[in-house]
């Protein structure tokens, strides 16, 4: 196959400097992954080799430049994202993978579904009143679900959130922290919290914990209750048993919309014990009101190593 060359201009300074990266290392990192020869002299970005790798590093970074001007900021993330769009073959555009702006955090930060599979499932938890968010680390369930927990209370389409999770030991023994069974889940809520704090701050967390407005509710403390007009988001729910599950679900109440979030490879059940979350995708699969989104290592917006670990235990996983 006989060499191709191809240019792409980047006409505005700013947006250059957004494309090439701090030290130039969004363009080292492009470079590293793209088949193609790609050099640069000023804003101009020369790309050679085979005409299908040249082609396929042009859709590549044309795609980049769109994020860029789109969002003012372009990370190794959305570069490894797209690329691995491409490799699907799918040629998306980036405003048609990125949710409209959902709330700004009390800094001014603007949060949005950056992922295909993030923004099925915002859409899903604005229209259903029940949604389970189920995929590995790093994919933004927990973070998104308390995004769309707060949004919901500042919209006034909620009074109260309630944070819940299965006081289940994944290798640790809760019986020996000290303090009530309260003080003992608080720990394992951390990604709860972690995501207020950046939505809200920290004062206006603590303030609307003394106040009730947000609680926590270890899943034991939810027995015999109705929750009316609240957001419930239930963490680690893949720790759940079947029993658990069902009690849970019947808790909701008028006005109360429910998110339950999971990474179903990694239940830390006894062995004698079924997953909730598990078995519930097969029966509430077709209940009109219930969304199952499912997000996959495609969706990880953490460090890339996050998905090159989840590939890597994956391929050990059909090994063994």
């Amino acid at each position: 196959m006989a060499d191709k060359e191809t240019k792409v201009s980047i006409n505005d300074n700013g947006l250059a400097a957004i494309v090439f990266g701090t030290g130039d290392e969004n363009f080292r990192y492009l470079r590293e992954i793209a088949g193609a020869d790609i050099s640069a002299r000023g804003a101009d970005i020369y790309i050679k080799g085979p005409e299908e790798e040249v082609n396929y590093a042009y859709d590549l970074l044309t795609s980049l430049i769109d994020v860029a001007h789109s969002e003012k900021q372009l990370t190794i993330n959305d570069i490894n994202y797209m690329n691995n769009l491409l490799k699907r073959g799918e040629k998306t555009r980036h405003q048609d993978i990125v949710s409209a702006t959902l709330l700004s955090t009390y800094r001014g930060k603007t949060i949005k579904a950056k992922t295909i599979g993030q923004k099925r499932y915002v859409q899903a938890i604005l229209r259903d009143d029940v949604v389970f968010g189920i995929g590995p680390a790093g994919t933004g369930k927990t973070y998104l679900a308390v995004v769309m927990a707060v949004r919901a209370l500042r919209n006034r389409e909620v009074e109260r959130i309630v944070l819940v999770r299965p006081a289940v030991e994944a290798g640790e023994k809760l019986g020996f922290l000290p303090g009530d069974l309260i003080e003992k889940v608080n720990p394992y809520l951390r990604p709860l919290y972690d995501g207020l704090f950046d939505i809200l701050g920290v004062d206006v967390t603590q303030r609307y914990l003394e106040k009730n407005i947000i609680e926590i509710a270890p899943l034991a403390y939810m027995r015999g209750r109705t929750l009316n007009d609240a957001f419930i988001i239930m963490d680690e729910a893949q720790n759940t048993t079947p029993q658990q599950m069902k009690m849970f679900l019947t808790r909701l109440g008028f006005g109360s919309k429910a998110v339950i979030t999971g990474d179903i490879t990694q239940v830390d059940l006894p062995r004698d014990e079924y997953s909730g979350l598990i078995e519930v995708q097969k029966i509430l699969n077709n209940v009109k009101g219930v969304s199952f989104e499912y997000l996959t290592k495609e969706d990880v917006i953490r460090h890339p190593l996050v998905q090159k670990i989840i590939n890597a235990y994956e391929d050990f996983d059909q090994q063994n």
